[in-house]
């Protein structure tokens, strides 16, 4: 039988696992200095259970805010210092004023520097121990590829890049026909009668099969495969590694096949989350409205000093089932920016004026499309709505384009909060991945992610 000895933690088990140990750390340290100390501000009783909950949800939902369970920030020094750092400070504020359900404010201030900077360094320590050990490459995963010869380059960079613990070490040709002795750069190649024995000498964990040709896997190489599984090894589809990895529906790589592989979410279709989802977008768009109306006079005498145009403007977007639409938003570009026809906006495009800009970084020129979600144009939350020409000329070289259409554009979206604005049709193919993903797996627990990262986009100011 073969073991496996090391360790190795997927993506969803690190966030569990920093979920997890920041609620037991925290816990533990505020037991211990009760019990050392003469503190009675957070006490450990059956009648203090709701402030305890109240406490952990709060470390959760600024945790989230401020990125400490994003994996690329968990795992710089630098980084972590500043999530943590925001994420105590906004946990204990809310804390200490939500009345009722958390304890009395203390009469001495002491007490509530002790009970900050023992939340503050209890998550430091930890999330400090969790970069140098839990984060390291000693915790990386081994795989094997089953592919074709010209498809190593692009599958092992997709997946490393996402996951830099998930290491290809080598890959199986799946081609009947391929050429010899070429020399690979990227990870070994594994020659089939050698499989076997190299899975359990180099101690692969993990089975990619990514081939889209059966003639190349021999009655031997599945043999082998069945051997492996049966001794405890994982065998997975390329396309469900990537999608799970990336959080994106690689549709260039299955091509026609992509309907196989691309159920629709029921939400789609499910009347009570449509219900509660318009219901929330009603609440939201007045609100939005409302804050639009308070910055209104300012962004009017600055628009006419920095943009020296019109307040707002209209352009044509596609919206749900193709059909087109009128966007409203507030000027940020120079008048007559495309005078010499359609082009996509750039992260340094000189049309964009300075105020412009820096309304784009804080998504404050997107406020009068609240009116577009009040009147059932758009959706809070959905793919970012592209403009008619854009749509023809993406959908040309990019198949399956116009499924974004299924459901109503969004202010925000999966895409928006996971990439950079779109400069050109190669970028438009990876925000369409993301754009398919969120309608295959459309959830309110998906939805309040994208809010969550929405603010700290508005936060960090990484509007584009």
């Amino acid at each position: 039988m073969f073991s496996n000895n090391k360790m190795h933690f997927e993506i969803s088990e690190r966030r569990i696992l920093l979920l997890v140990f920041d609620a037991v750390f925290i816990l533990s340290a505020l037991y211990i200095l009760s019990l050392i100390f003469d503190y009675n501000y957070f006490v450990f009783d059956s009648g203090n259970f709701l402030s305890i909950v109240l406490l952990l949800s709060y470390v959760y939902i600024f945790g989230v805010i401020f990125e400490m369970y994003n994996l690329q920030v968990a795992s710089n020094q630098l980084q972590i210092l500043q999530s943590v750092m925001f994420t105590t400070t906004a946990t204990s504020l809310a804390y200490l004023f939500t009345p009722i359900l958390s304890p009395e404010l203390p009469k001495q201030r002491l007490i509530i520097f002790i009970f900050y900077f023992t939340i503050l360094g209890t998550l430091l320590i930890w999330r400090l121990f969790y970069v140098y050990f839990l984060a390291s490459h000693r915790f990386s995963q081994n795989v094997v590829l089953i592919c074709d010869q010209n498809q190593v380059e692009e599958l092992v960079l997709g997946l490393e890049s996402v996951d830099p613990h998930y290491k290809i070490i080598g890959f199986v040709n799946s081609d009947s026909v391929s050429e010899e002795d070429l020399d690979f750069h990227y990870v070994k190649e594994i020659k089939k009668n050698d499989f076997e024995d190299f899975v359990i000498k180099n101690q692969v964990s993990e089975i990619v099969i990514a081939s889209q040709k059966t003639d190349g896997i021999t009655a031997d190489l599945y043999q082998q495969l069945l051997h492996l599984l049966e001794s405890g090894n994982v065998i997975r589809e390329y396309t469900q590694v990537y999608e799970s990895k990336t959080q994106r529906i690689p549709v260039q790589y299955i091509a026609r096949d992509f309907y196989r592989f691309f159920p629709f979410s029921r939400s789609n279709s499910n009347r009570l989350y449509l219900f509660l989802v318009r219901s929330m977008e009603f609440f939201f768009s007045v609100t939005g409205l409302l804050i639009c109306a308070v910055f209104i006079p300012l962004i009017f005498i600055a628009n006419i000093f920095a943009n020296k145009g019109t307040l707002f403007y209209t352009q044509e977007r596609v919206g749900k089932n193709g059909i087109i639409f009128k966007i409203y938003k507030f000027r940020t570009m120079i008048e007559n920016s495309e005078v010499n026809g359609a082009v996509f906006a750039t992260s340094n495009d000189r049309r964009i004026t300075p105020f412009g800009k820096m309304m784009r970084k804080s998504r404050i020129d997107e406020l009068p499309q609240f009116f577009n979600v009040l009147i059932g144009d758009m959706a809070v939350i959905g793919p970012r709505p592209e403009r008619p020409f854009f749509v023809e000329e993406i959908a040309r070289v990019m198949p399956f384009y116009e499924t974004r259409h299924v459901i109503r554009p969004g202010l925000t979206g999966w895409a928006q909060v996971n990439y950079s604005y779109g400069e050109s049709i190669e970028e438009s193919l990876i925000k369409l991945q993301y754009d398919l993903y969120y309608i295959k797996h459309r959830s309110i627990f998906l939805d309040l992610s994208i809010t969550f990262k929405t603010i700290t986009t508005v936060l960090f100011y990484r509007g584009q």
